[in-house]
């Protein structure tokens, strides 16, 4: 793992200094034109300053008793006084969705960092861009920062990092014209979570031909088809940019034999884009194996960063979180997108086995609004992982 970090870091450094020094007035800064000055202005959004108003950052007062998501680390601060971390974190109640920030004006969100507490997958991110009414994202924060099986791996990529102890970080670049609104919601039936967030966006003008960003969840639990279908319905013009797969396993042997499908542009019957199997669509080859054990990795652009061991009592079953960013080969479409994975292993006798595995999958792409409506989003129940 050390090795694939360097390489990664060493990576990274390659990419942003060979970066096109285009800056789009501040919205797309790299190492390759960090040293240009810019209009763009620079906010950032947390309990500690819930708007990203100029000059309103660290105003919460020390005030007993505290209240409920206000001034809630007065009694941590009531020796040393106002301006000393009184507000850090938010508490949203089982059941509550709580908007956690909202723009006005034309910008993009360039990072955002968090550290939820409680069941990762029982809290749904909402990010809606300008005026529209159905989200443009909509998927549990577990899944969107690739920690489907709600466990803490390390992970280094180009646009998804989670670092220790459980700290998520996204620098997926989100434009809006108009507004932003991000929401949390807690469908966790009975436990409040603790939530400690920080959004850092610019404004700035949005280019003509920037699109807005999308990602979406789905999840069968015991596979009856021969493709899982990662995402569909996508309809308008834009670019596919990633895939994260939460991979669970119901049968022994290898279970990822599978190839991964891009049904462009009116495709039916047979894709445009077709992979050779399921390591190989994530940049890995032969089962990830190396001396018959799966070797979890990490790149700036795929990694298979979290394998799940059976642990011989409770853990009974393998799991896996596997990544691809198409960053350097987005996959570009016109009119509409289907994308699929093959549920495939191997049986004892070298045949091919149609498997019933449990997968979540969570898609990546941009487009020009407006997009299609989402399937409605699961309850607990569905997101539940076992």
């Amino acid at each position: 793992m050390k090795i694939n970090r360097l390489l990664s870091i060493v990576a990274l450094g390659a990419l942003t200094l060979c970066a096109s020094a285009q800056d789009f007035n501040g919205l797309d800064m790299n190492l390759g034109n960090l040293s240009r000055l810019s209009k763009a202005e620079t906010r950032s959004i947390c309990p500690e300053n819930f708007t990203g108003g100029k000059g309103e950052a660290a105003k919460a007062k020390v005030e007993l008793p505290n209240t409920r998501n206000v001034n809630n680390a007065s009694w941590a601060a009531r020796d040393l006084g106002d301006g000393w971390k009184v507000n850090p974190y938010i508490i949203i109640d089982a059941g509550q969705e709580i908007t956690i920030a909202e723009i006005e004006g034309s910008g993009a969100i360039q990072h955002i960092w968090m550290t939820p507490t409680g069941v990762w997958r029982f809290s749904i991110i909402r990010m809606y861009w300008d005026d529209e009414k159905e989200p443009s994202v909509e998927c549990p924060i577990a899944d969107f920062f690739c920690m489907g099986w709600n466990e803490y791996a390390p992970l280094v990529s180009l646009p998804v990092c989670v670092n220790p102890g459980s700290a998520f970080n996204c620098y997926w670049q989100m434009p809006f014209r108009k507004k932003c609104k991000i929401t949390m919601e807690n469908v966790n039936p009975k436990d409040a979570m603790t939530l400690y967030y920080q959004i850092d966006y610019t404004l700035t003008e949005v280019p003509e031909d920037a699109a807005y960003f999308h990602c979406n969840w789905r999840r069968t639990r015991y596979n009856e088809s021969s493709d899982f279908v990662v995402v569909d319905g996508i309809k308008g013009e834009g670019q596919y940019v990633g895939t994260y797969l939460a991979w669970g396993l119901t049968n022994n042997g290898w279970w990822g034999e599978g190839e991964m499908k891009f049904y462009i542009d009116g495709d039916k019957k047979n894709p445009t884009i077709c992979s050779t199997g399921l390591e190989d669509y994530f940049c890995g080859s032969y089962n990830f194996d190396r001396g018959g054990r799966f070797v979890e990795f990490c790149t700036p652009y795929a990694g298979l960063p979290q394998v799940i061991r059976p642990d011989g009592t409770y853990r009974s079953q393998e799991r896996f979180g596997l990544y691809r960013w198409h960053i350097m080969d987005p996959v570009r479409f016109k009119k509409d997108l289907k994308v699929t994975i093959q549920d495939l292993g191997w049986r004892f006798d070298g045949r091919y086995l149609a498997q019933h595995s449990d997968v979540a999958g969570t898609a990546f792409w941009y487009q020009a609004e407006p997009h299609a409506a989402f399937p409605e989003c699961p309850g607990w129940e569905i997101l539940e992982t076992y």
